[in-house]
């Protein structure tokens, strides 16, 4: 359902939402909830397969939970405030500058009970006057030195943090994933459909899929990350698991290190602290093993950490590993 806030408001959402009395007292259109109650109610006796998503920026309370419950009874609502997150940070702060602690709490602060579809970004930004994620990286570097044997510390860095942002996201998010065609692979162009302004012009309504084929280029590296990154995600039940456990937040070195469903998530988004022999508590004794690592050639990565070898705990439960910069870890026990 796309606009909801615009119909569940008088003021289509032209406020902030600041205190419960918003949601509930003068401005809501109680015509509008009641009809999503009855659209939801028929969505779901008549098709018991189908799923109902809300597009809302106000963070209405109950807009997932079931009618009978008082809620408008949406399956999911889009985690619409994480892509303008990501899109302030990479715009107006520097790496170093980044907040972990912010970070965390912008990417699990969601209601309890309500579902919701994480996303890094989406078509928004992958229209004509806008930038993907991809763009904010790498801007024009993407058009010179995007072949895989060309070295540019703008393209090292950029492929570097595309990955560690889409499975921050996904792993910490939501209940659901969202992405918009192409933009897994860093797609270098917008799209833009014929219209009066270009023309009526079919150039850039398209995906350029040959260019994740093309092993010449470095889109295959995104490519192979995002393929992995849902394996693993799927594999290990992650979007239907509990919410995540912090362990460990490093704020020198920009390292955060969480549990969730039996998987240590492990990022270090530092600039340059490639840290040999980083120790960490992990969630049980044991031995375990990286199941994902961004830092491998096939993910566009340098390949500095062993992920071939196990990694015991030791007396205090805790586990050393070699913690590169910019790079992501998934680790399973045995």
């Amino acid at each position: 359902f796309d606009g909801v806030t615009s119909m569940l408001y008088f003021h289509h959402g032209s406020t902030s939402f600041d205190h419960y009395d918003k949601y509930f007292k003068s401005g809501v259109d109680w015509d509008a909830v009641t009809y999503m109650q009855l659209a939801n109610e028929v969505i779901h006796r008549y098709n018991k397969h189908a799923v109902s998503i809300a597009e809302d920026v106000s963070g209405m309370p109950g807009l997932c939970r079931r009618p009978d419950e008082g809620g408008a009874g949406f399956d999911y609502r889009l985690a619409m405030g994480i892509p303008d997150y990501w899109i302030k940070i990479l715009k107006e702060k520097s790496d170093e500058d980044w907040d972990i602690f912010e970070m965390w709490g912008v990417l699990s602060n969601r209601r309890y009970g309500e579902k919701t579809i994480a996303y890094a970004e989406s078509h928004d930004q992958a229209l004509v006057g806008d930038k993907t994620i991809a763009f904010w990286l790498m801007d024009k570097e993407m058009y010179f030195h995007m072949h895989v044997d060309h070295h540019n510390l703008v393209i090292d860095r950029g492929i570097a943090l595309h990955k560690l942002l889409r499975l921050f996201t996904i792993s910490l998010g939501g209940e659901g994933y969202l992405n918009f065609i192409g933009n897994e692979f860093g797609h270098p162009e917008w799209v833009d459909f014929p219209r009066e302004g270009n023309d009526w012009s079919h150039q850039y309504a398209r995906r350029q899929w040959s260019l994740a084929d093309n092993k010449d280029l470095k889109y295959q590296y995104l490519a192979n990350w995002d393929k992995a990154m849902i394996h693993t995600v799927n594999e290990n039940k992650i979007l239907v698991s509990p919410n995540a456990r912090q362990l460990h937040m490093d704020v020198a070195n920009k390292v955060i290190i969480f549990e969730k469903n039996n998987l240590v998530f492990i990022f270090n988004f530092s600039t340059g602290n490639s840290i040999f022999g980083y120790r960490f508590k992990a969630p049980g004794k044991g031995i375990y093993n990286i199941i994902l690592n961004s830092d491998k050639k096939r993910f566009g990565g340098f390949d500095r950490v062993d992920d071939a070898i196990d990694y015991p705990t030791s007396e205090d439960q805790e586990i050393s590993v070699y913690l590169t910069n910019r790079t992501a870890l998934v680790m399973k026990k045995k």
